[in-house]
């Protein structure tokens, strides 16, 4: 099967919890560290306070890029995959989009309502994807965004499944939670669900479970639910 460069990437950025923000003023080229979340759409969302170097930057001039990488094969550094992934960024107010980087970073709550920070939206326009030494893919905008209609189908099922999943299986959730990586015992509950696979979170510990199959509605989140619940159980019993 040939592989999907594209899905790989997205699902190596929808996992991230930090990335190096590339910015420029003047001509000068700045980087630094940010703790970024995915819109449905695959967009990153920074959480930025006005008095950061960087935030004053995308305000004079929005083309930037963000560093996401993942864990190496060894002590070789370049065996890590990582996705460059360039864009456009501009200040949004958006109620839900805040509350899916809070989902993304529950520990930000204590400052997320001073009056200097405001949430960033960076609209992607293609992507660099390294999945270890001399294996380099560009990825134009089609390739690398997740299908709009399967987009649409879940942001408008979302609320539905995560009530009814942490309502009525919250013990499904726990066993999956139990088998991840960094998981263990907790007060699990579904946060997000998207394309490519969903949150979890207890407290301010979030996990990330990647689907097998990929998400396009309501139904494919249903399955690969209890795929994962199954596969925790049965691991569970051995």
């Amino acid at each position: 099967m040939t592989e999907d460069h594209g899905l790989a990437a997205r699902r190596l950025v929808r996992a991230a919890r930090a990335a190096t923000l590339a910015t420029q003023l003047d001509g000068q080229p700045f980087a630094s560290l940010v703790t970024p979340a995915c819109a449905p759409d695959l967009s990153p969302l920074l959480w930025l306070s006005r008095l950061s170097e960087h935030t004053r930057h995308l305000e004079r001039e929005p083309r930037c890029a963000l560093l996401f990488t993942g864990p190496g094969e060894g002590p070789n550094p370049q065996t890590a995959p990582r996705v460059t992934l360039t864009g456009l960024a501009e200040r949004v107010e958006d109620p839900a989009l805040k509350a899916r980087w809070l989902a993304r970073h529950p520990y930000a709550a204590l400052y997320a309502d001073f009056a200097d920070f405001g949430l960033w939206r960076i609209a992607p326009q293609g992507a660099l994807m390294v999945e270890g030494f001399a294996r380099a893919h560009r990825l134009r905008q089609a390739a690398l965004l997740p299908d709009p209609a399967h987009v649409a189908a879940l942001l408008a099922a979302e609320p539905g499944i995560l009530s009814h999943v942490n309502e009525d299986h919250a013990d499904a959730i726990a066993a999956i939670a139990l088998h991840l990586p960094g998981g263990g015992p907790g007060a699990w509950r579904l946060a997000a669900v998207d394309t490519e696979g969903c949150d979890l979170v207890d407290g301010e510990r979030v996990l990330r479970l990647e689907f097998q199959m990929g998400a396009t509605d309501a139904d494919s989140v249903r399955r690969e639910l209890v795929l994962a619940a199954r596969a925790a159980r049965a691991a569970s019993h051995q």
